[in-house]
């Protein structure tokens, strides 16, 4: 619902704790936001230029406009434990 709203009237969404699965749920979000003109991040880089160490690996997500998702990035570590 989050993303939708984003999608929808801009600003950026966000998972900040590590339990959306890469393959199945963070990859595929990050892929729409970047073709809809945004930007996937796991807090220091792009979501989409990572591999996956696992199959069902987790990671934390953030989406929006390419300059939130930027500023976001350069704050350092961003990610929750």
């Amino acid at each position: 619902a989050d993303f939708h709203r984003t999608l929808l009237y801009g600003g950026w969404a966000a998972n900040p704790r590590a339990h959306l699965r890469m393959v199945y749920e963070a990859a595929p979000l990050a892929f729409l936001c970047e073709q809809a003109g945004g930007k996937g991040s796991d807090g220091r880089a792009r979501v989409l230029a990572q591999a996956p160490p696992k199959l069902h690996a987790r990671a934390p997500l953030f989406l929006g406009s390419p300059d939130d998702i930027d500023e976001l990035e350069s704050y350092g570590d961003v990610q929750q434990a």
